[in-house]
């Protein structure tokens, strides 16, 4: 894979300006190719700190990914759309999106395995097809790539903010503005684990989240969010740092919580339900949005309570 370098990443640290355009892989990872010279500037290695300037080629000769073997597995899959370039499916909580050292199964690429599709693979084997991912208990519509090209131009759509992804969630207490914005960067709470932490300013990456009320109940707040930047739990941060956690998200505080609604979920109120993106061949815009009948069950019966408790 290669790229020319824009005015968006002039300047940038090498590493950081991967990051933003490969979103799926890790710092780590990235610093990794780096310092293995299987990411070319102009056709020579630099370091992980070589500033970028525009119109610089840049090409990634391989991933550096575990060889390690995708079990196919029977996981019933919801799909909203499907042609010969990409899925649209509607995760269910408690599937990973795709394996990891820890978990190499019960992943939403074990059950792309067993449906077997064709799958992009410029991102490896344990990562076929993924554009980009939902937490293991975060539900809703995520896009799958079946080519190479169609990934780039997705991964490109998310990257140039083209592509909107919104997010319904219940989260602790009244936000009394009727909308907002948290723009606060990130980094990882401790070195080589999943939670992520807000930093000051200058640190860490932009996240950046876009918030609008839907319903206040008598402790709890219904809230549509979309998303500007796509780091790893952004949502569930940045709601944590303002002290309106979501729902049952154990991670990041709701256990100093508690409401009149009980309720008992796996883990975070959190879903995905609205997503559009151009079609990377037809260029259609394409637009989907759950229904009720197509929420995952925690958020059915979040509804079905709050409404018999008027």
């Amino acid at each position: 894979m290669e790229f020319t370098a824009g005015e968006n990443i002039n300047k940038k640290r090498l590493d950081s300006a991967l990051i933003e355009f490969l979103p799926e892989f890790t710092r780590s990872k990235i610093q990794k190719m780096i310092e293995n010279s299987l990411i070319l500037v102009n056709s020579k290695p630099e370091k992980a700190s070589y500033k970028i300037k525009t119109g610089d080629n840049i090409k990634i000769l391989e991933k550096e990914t575990e060889d390690i073997e995708i079990k196919p597995q029977n996981i019933p899959l919801d799909i909203i759309f499907e042609d010969d370039y990409l899925i649209v499916i509607n995760k269910q909580k408690g599937i990973l999106t795709h394996p990891t050292p820890l978990n190499k199964e019960n992943s939403l690429v074990n059950a792309l395995a067993f449906y077997g599709c064709n799958l992009s693979d410029i991102q490896g084997k344990e990562r076929r097809g993924i554009v980009h991912r939902l937490d293991k208990n975060t539900s809703g519509l995520i896009m799958v790539a079946k080519t190479n090209d169609a990934h780039l131009n997705l991964q490109k759509q998310i990257r140039e903010k083209s592509a909107k992804r919104k997010y319904l969630a219940v989260v602790y207490g009244i936000i009394e503005e009727d909308e907002g914005i948290i723009n606060k960067p990130l980094v990882h709470f401790i070195k080589k684990t999943v939670k992520m932490n807000t930093a000051p300013e200058g640190k860490g990456q932009e996240a950046v989240t876009h918030y609008k009320v839907l319903k206040r109940y008598s402790d709890l707040t219904l809230l549509e969010l979309e998303l500007k930047t796509g780091r790893t739990h952004q949502i569930r941060c940045h709601l944590s740092s303002i002290n309106h956690p979501v729902y049952n998200d154990t991670l990041y505080g709701a256990k100093g919580f508690t409401s009149k609604t009980v309720l008992t979920t796996k883990e975070q109120l959190l879903m995905s339900y609205y997503l559009s993106f151009t079609h990377p061949v037809t260029e259609k815009l394409m637009e989907f949005q759950l229904n009720e009948t197509q929420y995952d069950n925690d958020f059915k019966r979040f509804f079905k309570l709050t409404e018999r408790d008027k």
